[in-house]
């Protein structure tokens, strides 16, 4: 008896050492993955790093390839393009005006009624509608069919006090957020389509000239009187309440830049110089790329598996439409390489772009304990439940990272178009603010982006410029501007005078 009790006892006792040792390795394998992953991390964060000297180096690139983009067509990745715009809005336009705005997946049909030099806008309206997936790789007719008929939808059930007099038409502002080499006011060949559009018969073509074929299909009696860049929209905006605005910066599903140049620093400028002295300059900052940039095996791999590679580069680390999915690559890895959503790689999480940066943007801003939100927003998007603590405090960390990389560079360019109009120091710039105005749903809407973009920008340029410096919110400002950009190019301009 005793010998048995012995033998149970030695069994016994080596199945809770097999069962010790099993715990111990599962510890052992979980701490090695979780090591994964914050070797990961930390890889994905040093890559991302933007300290000010790096920024200075961006900032400084970004001057020299707007001297290139203004001294020749080709010149620099920045195409630098004249928009033609060559007298900002005074504050005294007047009437009805309409715009259409087309700045990505989404558009918008506005009318606004202008009061004169003591109006200002007197009413606004707006209806907004989405563009959907087919026809942004479909074929120029039908786009600007679905467009034209929701503009001629708007159009019909407008109040009779906007209807215009007889034999005069109505006249619109057409914001076309897209690269496009403008040729006058109101017309420009289509350079390239972004923002996940590709419709080749549309590419060098006049884009307003397709619209206005569109609008006469669909029985809209209506006069494109300014073409406009979203971002030349803004600066248009933001001057007709603003006499200090001279810088527009974009940062919504994409990203662009424009401010007000000298006629006399743009070499390529072949007509006689405008009266003003001065030109709008629409940069296309989107396709700045430089050594300089902090980028990883994620955004390579990123733009390969995307429409347009090699292009828009700066576009692709900065704004809204890319983010969210730079941070779906990297939990990707981190979920295929040490398991942070369990044994298997959730199917979703292989998505392309199925993480939004809205979403993003609601994790980040988390600031409950158990991060609730991080966890109900893996639940609902990639179907991941379940998830620690720890795991959620590591995706917050990755959104840091992502964002803050993004939003200082975004500074950066700023900082480089200040420099180039010589306001970078106390002494060029004397006391005169330079006001940007800003418009785009990521800096309207994802807040700690936009309070490290206007932190960094103030910190690059030191205490004593801090104060010369103001971000204003434009909201609406690419179409309000391309309607006050209308007004102020009007068949009827001289019935006024």
């Amino acid at each position: 008896m005793k010998k048995a009790t012995v033998g149970a006892v030695v069994v016994g006792s080596a199945a809770v050492v097999a069962v010790a040792a099993l715990i111990v390795r599962h510890r052992m394998r979980k701490t090695s993955k979780w090591g994964r992953a914050k070797a990961i991390l930390k890889e994905f964060e040093e890559k991302c790093a933007t300290p000010d000297a790096k920024l200075k180096q961006v900032a400084d690139a970004m001057t020299v390839e707007m001297h290139a983009g203004l001294a020749s067509e080709g010149g620099s990745k920045l195409k630098m393009l004249i928009s033609y715009v060559d007298n900002l809005p005074t504050g005294d336009e007047e009437e009805v005006f309409y715009a259409l705005d087309l700045g990505g997946t989404n558009f918008r049909v506005l009318r606004v009624q202008l009061g004169g030099k003591s109006g200002g806008i007197i009413h606004q309206e707006f209806a907004e509608a989405s563009i959907p997936p087919n026809l942004m790789v479909g074929s120029s007719e039908a786009l600007f069919d679905y467009i034209a008929a929701e503009l001629a939808k708007f159009v019909a059930a407008e109040e009779e006090k906007f209807h215009q007099p007889p034999g005069r038409q109505r006249e619109l502002g057409f914001t076309f957020s897209f690269p496009i080499m403008q040729t006058s006011i109101n017309s420009g060949t289509l350079i390239r389509w972004t923002k996940g559009f590709s419709i080749d018969d549309t590419v060098g073509k006049d884009v307003v000239a397709e619209l206005e074929k569109a609008m006469h299909r669909q029985g809209v009696d209506m006069r494109v009187s300014a073409l406009v860049n979203d971002t030349v929209g803004t600066l248009a905006g933001g001057r007709f309440s603003n006499k200090d605005v001279s810088i527009a910066v974009i940062l919504g599903t994409g990203t662009n830049a424009a401010y007000v140049e000298r006629a006399q620093a743009i070499p390529k400028w072949n007509g006689p110089l405008p009266k003003s002295g001065e030109m709008v300059i629409n940069m296309e900052w989107g396709n700045f790329r430089s050594s300089h940039l902090p980028l990883t095996a994620y955004d390579h791999a990123m733009d390969t598996d995307s429409l347009n590679p090699g292009e828009q580069i700066f576009e692709k680390i900065c704004s809204g439409m890319y983010l969210g999915e730079i941070l779906r690559r990297v939990l990707l890895r981190m979920a295929e390489e040490a398991g942070i959503f369990g044994d298997e790689v959730p199917p979703k999480l292989k998505n392309s772009f199925i993480l939004r940066t809205p979403e993003m943007s609601a994790v980040h801003h988390d600031t409950s304990s158990d991060l609730r939100v991080v966890g109900d927003k893996l639940k609902d998007i990639l179907e991941i439940s379940n998830t620690c603590l720890k795991t959620r405090r590591l995706v917050v960390e990755l959104c840091n990272i992502v964002a803050t990389r993004g939003a200082r560079l975004a500074a950066a360019g700023v900082l480089g178009i200040v420099k180039k109009m010589g306001r970078d120091t106390p002494e060029e710039s004397g006391q005169e603010t330079i006001v940007v105005a800003m418009d785009g749903g990521l800096y309207e809407h994802y807040t700690e982006y936009r309070k490290c973009l206007e932190n960094s920008l103030v910190g690059l340029l030191g205490e004593e410029m801090s104060t010369s410096i103001v971000f204003k919110h434009a909201n609406d400002g690419s179409g309000i501007g391309a309607a006050l950009l209308a007004a102020s190019n009007s068949l009827y301009v001289e019935d006024r005078s």
